[in-house]
């Protein structure tokens, strides 16, 4: 089957004519420069074990069911259902749960009741029975983003597997992971772990963390670059856990975006964006600024 080469002709025009609309940002120039929600997307978040990668995912996506009413359907096989509601809740309300009142434990989990769907997991899934399931729910639920975390916790098709090889094997899932995306116009954010040599990498004796493992790499991630060659955009997210001083930041390196057009772009090699946690580990400002009440200023908000 061809393309319909009039279509694509006439998206070329808005490119052409600066007409291309942006994709959907939190109104914090800082962040919204370098990352935006893209529909269809099929987007890979790496970084090391412990870093933070599940905690700072979450945020965004309430961050952004906040602005834009965004429903997430959520995956997470290393953790328990509960310890991510109870994550939400706490960076809702800006309290531990057991700060909470009644009153504010009742709002903030009736809110995220409404926006997040879990997937129970106490089955193990390959990634056909992720494709599966989030179509099943799709049709009854009409989600925007699907978190899947983390990639090797999935069971693998032995089948396909055996036919194939490994190699093969993790390309055939990118791909039919993203076929899914843009066939459903469903946003997929898949977090991985970094390879075992990239945790060995160290900041030189020189540098002001030196002795603390690098951040990531693109080609860093488990299985190698075949899956940034797949993602339409790449996020690393690091934490420097046994820094005296600057352990309460998560650094987001954005690796690629693949379609710049419609926002965003990688950040530089130095500069990161740098998520400040706040007290308690309830949120995350960039400098001065708490994201979470940057994004509920704005009249309309669904909290």
């Amino acid at each position: 089957m061809l393309i319909e080469f009039k279509e694509h002709l006439n998206y070329l025009e808005l490119i052409r004519t600066g007409k291309v609309k942006t994709a959907l940002g939190l109104g914090i120039q800082n962040f919204d420069e370098y990352f935006r929600f893209k529909s269809s997307n099929f987007n890979i978040i790496l970084g090391h074990a412990n870093v933070g990668k599940t905690s700072v995912a979450l945020y965004l996506m309430l961050l952004y069911t906040i602005k834009h009413k965004k429903r997430w359907l959520i995956y997470s096989s290393e953790n328990e259902p509960h310890s991510l509601i109870k994550k939400l809740i706490e960076f809702l309300d800006k309290k531990t749960i057991k700060q909470m009142t009644d009153e504010g434990f009742k709002k903030s989990s009736d809110f995220i009741n409404q926006y997040f769907k879990f997937v129970d997991t106490s089955k193990m899934y390959t990634y056909k029975d992720l494709i599966e399931l989030g179509t099943h729910i799709k049709n009854a639920w009409d989600y925007h983003g699907f978190f899947i975390d983390p990639y090797n916790s999935l069971k693998k098709d032995t089948d396909l597997l055996k036919s194939i090889g490994g190699h093969e094997y993790d390309y055939a899932v990118c791909t039919e992971l993203r076929i899914f995306c843009k066939t459903n116009n469903i946003t997929i954010w898949l977090n991985t772990h970094a390879n075992t040599e990239a945790l060995r990498k160290k900041h030189g004796a020189m540098d002001q963390y030196a002795g603390h493992p690098i951040p990531p790499m693109a080609s860093d991630v488990e299985g190698g670059g075949k899956f940034v060659n797949r993602a339409d955009d790449f996020i690393v997210i690091h934490r420097y856990v046994q820094h005296q001083s600057d352990y309460m930041y998560n650094y987001l390196h954005i690796r690629k975006v693949k379609e710049i057009e419609t926002g965003g772009r990688p950040t530089a090699l130095e500069s990161p964006i740098a998520l400040r946690a706040l007290k308690n580990n309830v949120g995350y400002t960039i400098g001065d600024l708490d994201l979470l009440e940057s994004v509920k200023m704005p009249k309309n908000n669904p909290f």
